[in-house]
């Protein structure tokens, strides 16, 4: 008779005992955080959902749980040759393709959760670089009806304080993991589809930009330009930071990063409190940004190491320090033209590695530590709505 193969296999748990006895103290050292640990004395399988702040997210949910956790993991970390394979081998990830329905994914949860494990997935599909939660798919709730397991609700707070996205330190400071709400099947399978995606929005929803906590680095402002791109004097533009200020390099205004995250002008004030509020201000002038004369000049040129990923087994380097140009309807690497409509989509992983999915291919794009790869992503999408003919709708998907 032919062994099942199964997804679950016995060392899971033990991998996971030993490397949380290692990683839960340092943890707590690291980011002063608290940990709620959930309480399932049946030990029942769950679907855990959470809100993505930091890179160790995944770990802080693993303290709070007991066993296994097997978790929905982009493509990018099966991809690294035999450290890919090790991390299989361990801990089995599932493999999900960013900005795609990724069926395979679906059809790996639904066998997980048949064996009795335990899933965790973070819906947002990205780390906020702004501390609010990001949009996610109503599709989520169709799979919650597939998989049938009770949904555990898991709230990270603070952790936007400790290490926000774009930044490569940790601040003194303090954040939690906690569960929030359980959903039972027999709850969720009473209410309707819009409205228990409604109910998810709300527990999944943290706004980290204005509260009174204080966190603490000399480097607080740190590599801010990451992620801003657009100076509400003189529109498109790039930043440079250095402790805790960032300035616009065309009109050379300042604007101090605060420990309680607020932001001040130095030398004249500044409109924005908050960086939420300057993200959004940043987003719907991209939404009004007229592409067409950006189709003859380039609106950013740099220079980034180009590699070429094989989903699922390795990356080999295509170019070194290339010269990439981003135009209004297009991307052009050397002599690489990527017409954007000839791209299935382009997304940003980690802090500013930017991934470009073709028919054929897939580019990864890594620049120096102050590349902004979100402009590429935002100006990409807004290429795509004002093609469909919705300019006048400001609500538009900037792909993050």
């Amino acid at each position: 008779m032919k062994k099942k193969n199964t997804w679950i296999k016995p060392w899971h748990g033990l991998v996971r005992n030993i490397a949380f006895s290692i990683l839960e103290p340092y943890a707590k050292w690291k980011y002063h955080i608290s940990i709620e640990k959930l309480k399932n004395p049946e030990k029942r399988p769950f679907l855990i959902l959470m809100n993505h702040q930091t890179a160790f997210d995944q770990f802080f949910i693993g303290m709070a749980v007991e066993g296994p956790i097997y978790y929905l993991a982009t493509e990018d970390i099966f991809s690294l040759g035999w450290i890919s394979r090790l991390l299989d081998f361990l801990v089995a990830p599932i493999p999900i393709k960013k900005q795609t329905t990724d069926l395979k994914a679906i059809k790996s949860c639904v066998k997980i959760a048949k064996e009795g494990g335990t899933i965790a997935l973070f819906p947002e599909g990205n780390r906020t670089f702004h501390g609010k939660t990001l949009s996610f798919k109503s599709s989520i709730v169709k799979l919650i009806r597939l998989i049938k397991l009770p949904v555990v609700i898991m709230r990270v707070e603070g952790g936007y304080g400790v290490q926000p996205r774009w930044s490569d330190v940790v601040r003194r400071g303090t954040m939690k993991v906690y569960p929030s709400r359980i959903f039972e099947p027999e709850e969720y399978e009473a209410l309707s589809d819009d409205d228990f995606f409604r109910q998810l929005q709300k527990e999944l929803y943290v706004d980290e930009t204005d509260c009174n906590t204080l966190f603490y680095h000399n480097r607080n402002a740190e590599y801010m330009e990451r992620f801003l791109y657009v100076c509400p004097d003189c529109g498109l533009t790039t930043f440079r930071s250095k402790g805790d200020l960032v300035e616009c390099k065309k009109c050379h205004q300042k604007i101090r990063y605060l420990p309680d995250k607020k932001l001040q002008g130095v030398s004249k004030p500044f409109p924005f409190k908050t960086i939420g509020e300057w993200y959004d201000y940043q987003c719907d002038y991209v939404r009004r940004l007229d592409l067409h004369p950006y189709h003859a000049k380039p609106m950013y040129e740099d220079y980034v190491n180009v590699f070429q990923v094989v989903l699922y087994k390795y990356k080999k380097k295509l170019r070194t320090n290339a010269k990439i140009a981003l135009f209004g309807d297009r991307i052009l690497m050397d002599n690489i033209c990527l017409d954007f409509d000839s791209i299935h989509s382009i997304t940003v992983l980690g802090k500013n590695k930017l991934n470009i999915y073709t028919d054929s291919l897939v580019y990864q794009l890594k620049g120096q530590k102050n590349f902004n790869a979100l402009k590429y992503v935002n100006i990409y999408f807004h290429y795509l709505n004002s093609k469909k003919g919705d300019d006048e709708n400001h609500e538009q998907f900037l792909g993050l």
